[in-house]
């Protein structure tokens, strides 16, 4: 097959210009963001060393799960990911649910890891913890972003590539040097952790592996998303993978106090690297967040402009920018909210749905796989995943495993935002059947 040109605008009104390792970098930058810098403690205070076997089997479910992504990517072309997977699978109820809540599910992250970000600023800036100092930078930082994400998506990929290699480079240098100072009494193994702790710690984890299919929302504008997408997310995760179980490796054999630091990289770091060490993971944490944030708006306002094109939202916000060719009302709209959200605060609300939002986002593409397998109407799939079937099925009961473990408020959460979301898709498609109605009746 050959590649798009990107010269042209698409039917969608976009341009072809993201190339296969810009999506790569997407996807790298996605999953790497404010995550793995607090992780690490968290994981380590639940089961101790037996962190490190977490992290694996996350790895490992994650996989199964990018693997039916995979396959089911490299059957389309347009923009959209999960929410256009889902309902051509399922149809278009089906389909807007999982949009609804990946953008919910991205908007939120973005408030969130802003926040952190100033939090790892105040290292430097102790005023960028409150005030008139925290509202200007979090309005620098949103329109910065905004205005690059609207100039053009070629930009906005530029950008993502940078911040990527940006942050690998302060996390590689940790792994590398901290291999040097392990402690070997750090690794012995204390009593097996119960069931439930060792699940919950896996679902945390999932925090920090998941985005991988940022790569595959801006299909529209990538030059051969059916080959492209899949190589990124699997070549991404493989290296996400091995950074994470480097980074807990270290953070387990030099850090002792690792079950109660907020900070565990930087805190680790400045042990055996010293204060330059502390000073560049705070660094390193800043780049990579964001970093993320750029990729987070990239790819949220592309959901909501493939939804709007497809009569699912109000059709403002399905247009694109005359001479950029770039959904700037989507990116507008979808930054403005990440703004409100960011310095008010009421993100906590919503945050507590994150995890589960992506689950079922998972859970949408996983189930798309052998129904559309069984289609004829659907364009052949560029990559087969072997065993696909069986993958897709093995990681639906994944995804199930995990939500057993999430609580009541948070199930009651995600009800809500789920009939919000169900309201919304009321409200747009009753409005685009309205003038249906008015002349028939004429």
């Amino acid at each position: 097959m050959q590649a798009a040109t990107s010269n042209q605008p698409t039917s969608e009104g976009l341009l072809r210009a993201i190339r296969r390792w810009d999506l790569v970098a997407l996807a790298v930058n996605g999953i790497i963001g404010a995550g793995i810098f607090g992780l690490p403690s968290e994981a380590f205070s639940r089961i101790g060393v037996y962190s490190l076997a977490a992290f694996i089997v996350c790895g490992a479910a994650v996989a199964l799960i990018v693997l039916c992504f995979a396959e089911v990517a490299s059957r389309f072309t347009q923009t959209g990911g999960p929410y256009l997977y889902a309902r051509e699978a399922f149809g278009p109820a089906v389909g807007f649910q999982v949009g609804w809540m990946m953008w919910v599910a991205r908007t939120t992250a973005f408030a969130v890891n802003c926040n952190v970000l100033l939090a790892y600023l105040t290292f430097f800036v102790p005023a960028a913890g409150g005030g008139l100092v925290r509202a200007g930078i979090i309005t620098l930082i949103v329109v910065s972003l905004t205005a690059v994400n609207v100039v053009g998506v070629r930009d906005a990929a530029v950008v993502t590539n940078v911040f990527t290699v940006a942050k690998l480079v302060p996390l590689a240098i940790f792994v590398v040097a901290g291999m040097f100072f392990l402690d070997p009494a750090a690794f012995t193994p204390g009593p097996l952790p119960g069931y439930g702790d060792f699940s919950v710690a896996v679902l945390l984890l999932i925090y920090a592996f998941s985005a991988f299919e940022q790569a595959t929302v801006a299909g529209g504008e990538a030059r051969d998303p059916r080959r492209d997408v899949p190589y990124a997310m699997l070549l991404a995760l493989a290296v996400v993978v091995v950074i994470y179980v480097g980074i807990q490796i270290v953070a387990v054999g030099t850090l002792p106090t690792l079950a109660s630091a907020t900070r565990p990289l930087a805190d680790a770091a400045g042990r055996f690297l010293g204060a330059a060490g502390a000073a560049l993971m705070t660094v390193g944490a800043i780049v990579s967040i964001f970093g993320n944030l750029n990729g987070i708006l990239l790819v949220a306002s592309r959901i909501t402009f493939a939804m709007a094109q497809r009569g699912e939202l109000p059709p403002w916000i399905g247009a694109t920018h005359a001479r950029f060719h770039t959904p700037q009302a989507a990116i507008l709209s979808t930054a403005a909210l990440a703004l409100v959200l960011t310095i008010s605060g009421t993100f906590v609300y919503i945050l507590t749905v994150s995890v589960i939002a992506r689950l079922l986002v998972y859970a949408g593409t996983c189930a798309a796989l052998p129904t559309l397998r069984r289609r004829t109407d659907v364009a052949p799939a560029a990559f087969v995943a072997p065993a696909g079937t069986l993958i897709a099925f093995i990681a639906l009961a994944l995804v199930a495993w995990l939500l057993t473990h999430i609580t009541l408020p948070q199930a009651r959460d995600a009800a809500i935002t789920a009939a919000a979301g169900q309201a919304l898709y009321w409200a747009a498609t009753r409005r685009r059947r309205a003038p249906e109605v008015g002349s028939s009746l004429a």
